[in-house]
């Protein structure tokens, strides 16, 4: 009994500690976004008056509108996509175990092992030979085709957890193979698609190293170019750097706040079956 309330608030701590070293950075930011435009903050301090307008400031210098709604276009135009072409793939590989389809999973999960900085120069020479260089289909197509491996993996973690009997009781009742998947496996699939969803809307929102290669005009990038805004060529404004990076951090933490059930309903729930 004594051992196990031990193990209790060791577990309690351990978790505090974690959400503390979480949790220092952006406290860190918090506190040098309310400094005067121009000094330099150093550790963890508030000024004796907190500076909120220059959240303002870096909203309107940063133009941020233009460049969440250039990210927010750029979500609509590859996850979706990204998320049917991956789940179409994991069925086929999964569930209705397609030729080639061990083949084709280890070049899948061989891709996992590249990184996209590695693959930047092959996709740039590519947009430039389709003639889609400036625009957002060269970023949108590559991060397309860097998400298969992931997309494709995760979701064939799911479909390989479905019971069998339940394929098997679909394809005696005489469904077809379009129909078990759009009947039975999606609806079953929910918590993985969400997950998947929000990796996918998380990642593309945040891109930057592929749009500030494809795209030269700023405001076709996505929002995480806002930053290079308060980087001027003798010095950063720290202050206005912090603002900003704490606007643009925001709508990703509401996102992952309001969807982290379904996120963590995804993570456990091979887990939980059987």
């Amino acid at each position: 009994m004594i051992s196990s309330r031990i193990e209790l608030w060791v577990g309690r701590a351990v978790l505090l500690l974690l959400v503390l070293f979480t949790l220092a950075p952006f406290v860190g930011m918090f506190s040098a976004a309310l400094q005067p435009q121009g000094s330099t903050p150093t550790g963890f301090s508030l000024p004796d008056f907190a500076n909120f307008g220059n959240f303002i400031d870096a909203f309107r210098i940063a133009q941020l509108p233009q460049l969440m709604w250039s990210s927010l276009l750029l979500v609509l135009m590859v996850v979706p996509l990204s998320i049917a072409l991956a789940t179409l793939a994991a069925y086929g590989i999964a569930v209705l175990r397609a030729p080639l389809g061990g083949v084709v999973l280890v070049l899948l999960v061989a891709g996992l092992t590249l990184p996209f900085e590695g693959l930047i120069s092959p996709l740039y020479f590519q947009m430039r030979d389709w003639g889609l260089l400036n625009t957002r289909l060269a970023i949108a197509l590559p991060l397309i085709g860097l998400y298969m491996p992931f997309g494709v993996v995760w979701m064939r973690a799911h479909f390989i957890g479905v019971p069998k009997d339940i394929t098997e009781a679909a394809n005696v009742d005489g469904a077809s193979g379009w129909q078990a998947l759009w009947r039975i496996h999606l609806p079953l699939a929910r918590p993985a698609l969400s997950a998947l969803t929000v990796l996918f809307s998380l990642w593309t929102w945040n891109q930057f190293i592929i749009a500030l290669v494809m795209v030269e005009d700023p405001l076709e990038r996505t929002v995480a170019g806002a930053l290079g805004a308060f980087q001027g060529q003798y010095g950063t404004d720290i202050v206005l750097l912090s603002a900003g990076a704490l606007l643009i951090m925001l709508p990703t933490i509401l996102v992952f706040a309001i969807f982290q059930k379904q996120f963590t309903a995804a993570l456990l729930q091979g887990a939980v079956k059987g």
